[in-house]
């Protein structure tokens, strides 16, 4: 449960080293940080056997992100990378949270742990009831899904919120739209809420479809790929597989982010030797450094840049798919034409040649690929940035044909089907209608509250019972100390978990934590061994089986939790234990209630699974009137006040998400500590501050200041002016109230703060 003692202080806390940053990604570095991983946490034989199986057709999807599956037939026996092995040790280990822990400790006493610490206390084994002694203790299934319903039915329906993690599969996903809304509510916050809503809002304003519109195929076909404000090597390592086989056959990649990010320089696949012995293969030839939140003025400057080459006579924008397949292109025209290079060479902090030498790169690109994630997503002007990439790939017809399209690669492995689900505070119509039909019941029309909304709601008394369907809400959401405080005050709090975590810490007056079987695990209900489902950021939905023995004999499979519940809170006739019993039962129901999800039982079982339909992908546009819509919309002001600095959250690469793994970032040379915040040499030359001083980071707000403690500060080449540091340690910072416009997503990428020194 320690760190390394060998690594601690004279105070005994852990010591940060600083070493060198490597040159290159994965490589025999990669195999070994797997290697300790599984013998720490899962022992080899256990953790080796789910590797083996995980990403496979006859296995289990990986915990981690949602990158795809290669086609079976090309599927590699060993397709995981160090940070899924990293999860499946994680997930797969061998110790327990069992009652006897809960006997010795109090939540106020759990919370003195890391969340490190927390993640190596091991599986929950039994479920779970906190009594008035602050000490959660071992109570029957029966007992506590009665709990749970009753203290809903006291709250209300208006009064209950129910939060979904993307590692929850698409039958739980189903079920629990259905408990909610037959219970009468469209209070569904989501982690999509924090990460991608931003590029849902974005794409479906503006596409008619707000999830992305390329395949794996088309990282064969494209010559082109940007990578904007993602960094792979850490967050989804296995993308680093099709960027290494589209860059070894002459694909041009350009990183467009504040960080040189060191799995985007070289990578050195750990299944190809010779990989290894070479150094490895490089990605990137370009590197853009914008500054945090200048990529909407950037791609605005590659879109001016292009119009002025076409002003000119060059046939760089097609001419036929803007007239016949748009709308809007006039107007965005006008605009971008109006807006003077300073104003956006300013906002992007990047010069005008390096803006117009990437413009000339996308102008020559016959087929592009632009690839994002949540260093665009979490902003203020998040949804305008989005849309302004799409402005520059519409130009070029770079939409709904074989190597081009978008690509926002979804941070957990089913956030996107869960929303197709319809994990969804404010559902589409034609969904309920579609949820009527079948279950013969009025859902509610309403819109409900998303996280942010969910939190607030909380705070003034109009929320009081929460239910969490996994994730880790108060370490992953935004204003970490106001989101505990709020979540303190229900009556009611439920948590459905395979790990303890600091949610669980800050109870309600009644607060619950219910076990369930972990995605690596064998699933057996009365009808026999059970798969589920997921969908992966390209829109294919895979068939998930566990090969693993359960960690407790207690535990039970979401879908029987969730339908466990169901069968105590709703009226009504749904055979909610036939429907556990055989989830094929509950894939029927969502082939008739779920676009694009026919014949689900017989599709899911062919090899790969099969793709959702997309009028964006198809190049029709249909659910917009068949034309793509062109944006317009005003770059933001990013002048700082004197000695600030602007702030954004990122991952190390020994986590996942709010599961820390360890205490190492060897992509960014740290080592034994996470309290780190990145700064540009000369801002801590004319901050009056050195390297490996120890500040406190001060967020600045129209409500007051917010503190975090005790950072180390190292110098790192990022632009001037801003700093970075890692969540979910830094969300104390950002405040509640300020989040993305239109999609609400907290800003955790532009937080504006000062460092002072203690």
């Amino acid at each position: 449960m320690a760190v390394d003692d060998k690594r601690r202080d004279t105070a005994g806390e852990p010591r940060l080293e600083v070493a060198e940053v490597p040159r290159v990604a994965g490589g025999f570095a990669a195999l070994w940080s797997s290697v300790k991983h599984l013998q720490r946490d899962s022992g080899i034989p256990r953790g080796g056997k789910a590797l083996l199986a995980m990403n496979q057709a006859t296995g289990f999807d990986c915990p981690g992100c949602a990158w795809p599956d290669p086609d079976p037939d090309s599927r590699s026996r060993f397709e995981f990378c160090e940070n899924g092995a990293k999860a499946i040790a994680e997930e797969a280990t061998s110790a327990r949270a069992t009652p006897e822990l809960f006997e010795r400790l109090t939540v106020d006493e759990l919370r003195g742990l890391s969340d490190f610490e927390l993640g190596q206390l091991g599986r929950l084994t039994h479920p779970m009831m906190l009594d008035e002694s602050r000490h959660y203790r071992p109570v029957a299934w029966d007992a506590a899904i009665a709990a749970i319903a009753g203290g809903l039915r006291a709250a209300g329906p208006a009064r209950s919120a129910f939060y979904t993690s993307g590692r929850t599969s698409n039958e739980a996903a189903f079920l629990y739209q259905l408990v909610g809304r037959m219970f009468g509510t469209n209070h569904f916050p989501d982690c999509s809420n924090m990460c991608h809503e931003s590029s849902g809002v974005a794409l479906g304003e503006t596409i008619g479809v707000g999830k992305g519109t390329v395949s794996l195929d088309d990282f064969e076909a494209c010559d082109l790929i940007l990578i904007i404000g993602q960094n792979p090597g850490t967050n989804h390592p296995r993308m680093l597989t099709t960027l290494r086989a589209a860059a070894k056959r002459g694909a041009t990649i350009v990183s467009i982010n504040p960080l040189r990010e060191v799995g985007l320089s070289r990578f050195s696949h750990p299944q190809h030797p010779l990989d290894m012995l070479a150094g490895g293969v490089a990605l990137a030839k370009h590197f853009v450094q914008v500054q945090i939140g200048g990529d909407q003025a950037l791609f605005l400057g590659i879109g001016k840049a292009l119009l002025e080459r076409a002003d000119a006579g060059e046939h760089v924008i097609d001419g036929e798919f803007v007239r016949d397949r748009t709308a809007g292109f006039e107007a965005w025209a006008e605009h971008v034409r109006r807006v003077p290079w300073a104003q956006l060479c300013a906002g992007a902090g990047v010069d005008e040649p390096t803006i117009r030498t990437i413009a000339d790169i996308y102008g020559n690109s016959r087929a592009t690929i632009a690839c994002w994630a949540m260093g665009l997503t979490q902003h203020k002007h998040a949804v305008a940035t989005i849309q302004e990439i799409v402005n520059v790939m519409l130009l070029r017809g770079n939409i709904g044909r074989p190597g081009a399209g978008l690509c926002p690669v979804r941070g957990h492995s089913n956030v996107q089907g869960d929303r197709t689900m319809g994990i969804d505070h404010h559902p589409k119509a034609a969904f309920l209608d579609a949820l009527a039909r079948e279950f013969r019941f009025e859902p509610p029309r309403a819109a409900g509250c998303d996280t942010v909304g969910s939190i607030q709601a909380i705070e003034r008394g109009e929320i009081t019972a929460l239910v969490c369907l996994g994730g880790n809400l108060v370490s992953a959401m935004s204003d970490t100390d106001r989101t505990a405080r709020a979540i303190e005050r229900c009556a009611l709090t439920a948590s459905v978990a395979t790990k303890l975590n600091r949610t669980h810490l800050y109870p309600g007056g009644r607060a619950l934590l219910l076990p369930c079987l972990a995605r690596s695990e064998i699933d057996h209900q009365h009808g026999g061994a059970q798969f589920v489902t997921v969908e992966d950021s390209m829109s294919m939905v895979h068939a998930s089986r566990g090969v693993l023995q359960p960690a407790s004999d207690e535990l039970r499979s979401e879908p029987a939790i969730v339908a466990a519940l169901g069968d105590a809170l709703v009226d009504g006739a749904v055979p909610w234990r036939e429907l556990v019993d055989d989830y094929d039962r509950i894939r029927e129901h969502i082939a008739a209630v779920v676009p694009g999800c026919r014949d689900f039982n017989a599709r899911v079982r062919e090899p790969g699974g099969f793709r959702l339909p997309s009028s964006a992908r198809d190049g029709t546009f249909s659910a917009v009137g068949g034309r793509a819509k062109f944006s317009v919309a005003v770059p933001p002001e990013l002048a700082l006040p004197p000695g600030r600095l602007r702030m954004m959250t990122i991952r190390s690469h020994d986590q996942f998400n709010t599961t820390i793994y360890g205490l190492d970032d060897r992509y960014r040379g740290i080592r034994g500590g996470r309290r780190v915040v990145f700064v540009h040499p000369a801002d801590l030359a004319a901050l009056g501050l050195v390297e490996r001083q120890s500040v406190d980071l001060v967020s600045e707000w129209h409500d007051g200041e917010r503190v975090a403690q005790a950072f180390v500060v190292v110098p790192y080449e990022l632009p001037r002016g801003n700093c970075a540091t890692y969540f979910p340690e830094a969300n104390a910072l950002v405040p509640l109230d300020s989040v993305a416009d239109k999609s609400g997503t907290p800003t955790s990428k532009s937080v504006v703060i000062r460092l002072r020194a203690r």
